[in-house]
């Protein structure tokens, strides 16, 4: 049976950058209210700069160059072409590892962590710790498919990646992931628990409901209620984004679309936000032009509508465990200051029986291998070196 995996190579066409250099070129800017700074949303002056390097400095066909030395595929899975990075590692012992990215991110959050995976000894690593790396884009998100029908849920995506890696050949691996990506990790481990050695997570999924064996009521600890109290003041100072996106995606998505200015000050301020750079992007650990890189992909493959989708698609079918249901397969947890509310380990126990690693790491965000993949590569390695593959 024929694995239908082709090779792909990133290619925008030139007509689709000069449109881009055109819109951004004539752009009308809103008004902003003296002094206010972030407290509405992206600051004005702070977009400014960030239209003006797009149209003056940033390069997008060296970034698409740059892209372009890992091995990229296609495959026609489940009704869905699925975009790739596939690299084998030199050394035949060599574990596996998928990678899955979010939201507002895409595949190349993980493009600095992928050679300390692959090649760990130049990166402070042994031989022994390297990885195969697979690198998937959700259905809906940069070269993969847009999905046409309702029903791609995170539970469909976990469902695709398990068949991805079986026509690799890959019978037992790791599953690492924050936001979004955390989701479909954790399902990969709940309904595919035979392939998965171990799960690594930096972001803790479903944290927006109470444990299937907890009520917001006397059954949590102080800490469990603590943080409900947390994620409850976040989601009304921070929240609007997920909540128009899970109930009217499509609404948004014309001016996101149509407006590549719109996007970027979309999806710059979750970076801002989100990141470890105290309010200040000059202070981020990825440049500008990583930062462009990413939304200009979202807009070349105008994939800001079908990625907002999952939002709606998820809110149909949120991860939520049955009453009882337990994870067996292996969990490392890496805690990042400056990642959203996160639960306390007790929350997490309540579903998986077998927490062999919960590390809280000196620096770094939400965006765990776009900011500290040096960080994410060690928690990897060690996590990968108490597990069996076999």
């Amino acid at each position: 049976m024929s694995t239908n995996i082709r090779p792909f190579t990133i290619q925008i066409a030139q007509a689709e950058i000069d449109d881009l250099n055109r819109r951004i070129s004539s752009w009308r800017e809103p008004d902003q209210l003296q002094g206010i700074g972030w407290a509405q949303g992206t600051e004005q002056e702070e977009l400014r700069r960030f239209v003006q390097h797009w149209r003056a400095g940033f390069d997008w066909r060296k970034q698409e160059a740059a892209w372009n030395l890992f091995p990229h595929y296609q495959a026609d899975i489940g009704g869905q072409t699925i975009h790739f990075i596939h690299v084998r590692a030199a050394v035949p012992t060599a574990r596996t590892v998928i990678l899955t990215h979010g939201w507002p991110g895409s595949f190349c959050e993980f493009i600095g962590l992928l050679p300390l995976l692959t090649d760990p000894v130049p990166h402070g690593g042994r031989q022994d710790d390297a990885f195969n790396v697979v690198i998937p884009s959700i259905p809906g998100y940069g070269f993969s498919g847009r999905p046409t029908k309702r029903g791609l849920n995170l539970f469909a995506v976990a469902d695709l990646w398990a068949e991805l890696m079986r026509r690799l050949g890959y019978e037992r691996y790791l599953a690492q992931g924050g936001d979004l990506g955390a989701s479909v990790s954790t399902i990969l481990a709940y309904t595919h628990p035979d392939n998965l050695a171990g799960v690594h997570l930096n972001f803790i999924p479903g944290s927006y409901s109470p444990p299937h064996d907890a009520s917001p009521g006397g059954d949590l600890t102080s800490e469990e209620r603590a943080f409900l109290e947390r994620k409850a003041q976040w989601a009304d100072l921070h929240g609007a984004y997920s909540h128009v996106q899970g109930t009217r995606p499509q609404t948004l998505a014309y001016g996101l679309t149509d407006s590549p200015v719109g996007l970027a000050a979309w999806m710059i301020e979750k970076f801002r936000d989100w990141s470890d750079c105290d309010g200040n992007l000059d202070n981020a650990t990825f440049s500008r032009d990583d930062l462009l890189a990413d939304i200009s992909l979202y807009w070349f493959t105008r994939t800001v509508a079908s990625s907002m989708r999952l939002y709606w698609e998820t809110r149909a079918r949120p991860l939520a465990f049955p009453s009882g249901a337990k994870i067996d397969v292996p969990l490392a947890v890496a805690l990042f200051p400056k990642e959203l509310p996160m639960p306390p380990k007790s929350w997490v126990e309540r579903v998986f029986r077998d927490i062999r690693r919960w590390t809280t790491m000196p620096r770094g965000g939400h965006f765990a291998a776009f900011e500290q993949p040096g960080l994410l590569a060690q928690d990897l390695r060690a996590f990968a070196g108490e597990l069996k593959f076999s």
